[in-house]
């Protein structure tokens, strides 16, 4: 009984341990991309009416970060991102200055829309937990 006490014990001093290094810990990256790749064959699944997304519905990147979109078209035909017709093999780069959530025609979407969140850097204890949280499920799924 009491071998199972400390291990509970012991088990909690880790938990808390982890939790205070993800809430005080900076998160430092000097840049990251985050990149996307229209497949080739995108638009032909489109116009034969597949409805099955190829890009994500939303994005999440961290504005603090400095986290840039990086969009690659390996289509055969042009495909239209916002305000930029990427051709066949371009990339397009899209660097954010502010915290918001952005609407974008996308082409390569059923829908036509594709929506960036970004997010604050997470500045405060609470958010930072939050934040790795998130990356981790992220990175997993």
């Amino acid at each position: 009984m009491r071998t199972l006490g400390r291990a509970a014990w012991v088990v909690a001093a880790v938990a808390c341990s982890a939790a205070a290094w993800a809430a005080f810990a900076p998160i430092r990256s000097s840049s990251r991309e985050v990149l996307f790749e229209i497949p080739k064959g995108t638009w032909a699944r489109r116009m034969a009416g597949e409805k099955k997304e190829i890009l994500p519905d939303r994005i999440r990147l961290t504005l603090g970060l400095q986290d840039v979109l990086v969009l690659r078209n390996l289509d055969d035909v042009p495909q239209v991102f916002g305000p930029t017709l990427m051709m066949p093999g371009q990339s397009f780069r899209l660097p954010f200055e502010r915290a918001a959530e952005y609407q974008f025609a996308c082409t390569a979407h059923a829908s036509g829309q594709m929506t960036i969140i970004v997010e604050p850097n997470p500045a405060t204890p609470w958010a930072r937990i939050i934040w790795r949280a998130r990356e981790m499920l992220d990175a997993q799924g």
